[in-house]
């Protein structure tokens, strides 16, 4: 591409000191070749203007900044970040304006509502895309995921796939993350969905109130809102924003969609979808009233992107569950195993309610907290999971540079009664406890790592399998 054509629609101060070639647009100082275009992002840590000779001497061909590094073909942009989506989305053709978009943000249940709307749209007949947490997909090709939502130039090309390979739809999982370093910037999400806000990530937004902000801003881009009236956040999501207000719930009269005659079992839930001049029979495969707002997110948005409700319905019936969420692990034990990606209070909160719904025997919860990661939702996790579990076994997660010693005295800080609690910092033998504790009825949850597969350490990550690790326990 151009490079005049690359900045077509964005404003900047300066000229293009040249109309040259274009093979790669970069905020990575390392990537740069002949014919890139470096954006001096500024990070945490690191300020990419700093690198901005690097890059010329490298070879770019233009330094995107938002202030003066005196490099030769440097322009001048408000915000580096912006400026790196848009020139991205440029260089790409903008694929995504041939896609019906479709945002879906949240504290839990993003991943779920994404697979679970991918399932129902393949079901019915389209192509569709996915990207989010566990996997990036363009019809049934999978491409790994590193970030919940990706880099703009990998989230550009991805789109750019979905186009070549005829998708029409794409679901995505948009991060407050994402939102703040403005990597979705330039996109238009014809629905933007909203799940549910409590506390997480606030090692990085710092407060609340940021945190709902960034997630505010997915229905700056959305056409639509479809919100959860059930969380009190919902009403400050879609205020003041362009995206027209659709709401669901399962307690509130007044939504546009509510669920009637909940029926909650062991294997799944059931309910009646009602709205403006329709209503359906939905089962979904997966139990816990979590999955009734899951399904309802899912449903809700389909039926505005003008899918049928009895399609809709037959297609939930037909959906199966996530990897890592509620996830049953298959042994020939008289026990369950559930593994389960529930690392903030709510998401701990909800998976242990469901399974106490419908366990006949007693219910095991093994956990630990991430380090590095928002210490004040520790205590509150430890409180939960005691109350809630018959026995919790507190261990460590990822505990990334932070002493997991350190982590687990956060955690018990926050329990009242300790006679239910175990504790052993090495996860695996955390894990092999539990599964020794366990008798015939029980349920033993191993909760926060979910779909991963590798624990993050001080000294580096390594292989954490836990459908592996209790495979080769149960065997020994």
């Amino acid at each position: 591409m151009r490079l005049h054509d690359l900045f077509r629609d964005i404003d900047f101060h300066g000229s293009l000191s040249a109309n040259a070639d274009v093979n790669l647009v970069t905020e990575d100082s390392r990537r740069v070749q002949p014919g890139s275009v470096f954006c001096c992002v500024p990070g945490a840590t690191v300020d990419g203007h700093a690198f901005a000779a690097q890059a010329v001497e490298a070879g770019a061909v233009c330094i995107v900044a938002q202030k003066s590094t005196g490099a030769p073909g440097e322009v001048i942009v408000e915000n580096t970040r912006a400026a790196y989506a848009l020139l991205c989305a440029n260089f790409y053709g903008n694929p995504s304006r041939k896609l019906t978009l479709v945002g879906v943000t949240g504290t839990n249940g993003k991943t779920t509502t994404t697979c679970i709307l991918k399932q129902v749209f393949d079901y019915i007949g389209y192509n569709t895309g996915l990207v989010g947490t566990l996997v990036n997909m363009v019809k049934q090709d999978e491409y790994p995921a590193a970030l919940t939502t990706p880099d703009p130039w990998e989230l550009q090309g991805l789109f750019a796939k979905m186009i070549e390979e005829g998708c029409t739809h794409c679901f995505m999982e948009v991060s407050s993350q994402a939102l703040d370093q403005r990597r979705v910037e330039g996109l238009t999400f014809q629905l933007g969905v909203f799940s549910n806000l409590t506390q997480d990530h606030l090692d990085y937004h710092g407060t609340f109130e940021n945190y709902l902000l960034a997630k505010r801003r997915l229905f700056l881009q959305s056409e639509i809102g479809i919100v959860n009236l059930d969380d009190e956040a919902a009403p400050r999501m879609v205020e003041g924003t362009p995206a027209r207000p659709v709401t669901y719930s399962i307690r509130c009269n007044d939504a546009d969609y509510t669920a009637k005659d909940l029926r909650l079992h062991s294997h799944g839930v059931a309910y009646e979808l009602v709205g403006s001049g329709t209503i359906g029979s939905v089962r979904f495969g997966v139990p816990g009233e979590f999955s009734v707002y899951n399904s309802m997110a899912a449903a809700c948005a389909a039926l505005e992107l003008g899918v049928e409700m009895h399609k809709v319905a037959e297609a939930l019936a037909h959906c199966t569950g996530v990897r890592g969420r509620m996830e049953v692990v298959p042994t020939n034990c008289n026990f369950t195993v559930i593994i389960d990606y529930a690392h903030t209070p709510d998401g701990l909160e909800n998976v242990i309610r469901a399974i106490k719904q419908t366990t006949r025997g007693r219910l095991i919860t093994l956990f630990g907290c991430g380090g590095d990661r928002d210490p004040d939702k520790r205590p509150q996790m430890g409180e939960i999971a005691a109350q809630g579990s018959d026995i919790a076994v507190i261990t460590s997660d990822n505990p990334r540079t932070e002493d997991p010693q350190a982590i687990i005295e956060d955690i018990l800080a926050g329990v009242k009664n300790k006679s239910k609690i175990v504790v052993e910092s090495d996860r695996r033998k955390a894990i092999a406890l539990a599964l020794h504790k366990a008798k015939p009825g029980d349920v033993v949850l191993l909760a926060g790592k979910g779909q991963e597969t590798r624990q993050i350490l001080a000294t580096g990550e390594i292989d954490f399998d836990e459908r592996e690790i209790v495979k080769q326990i149960l065997e020994g």
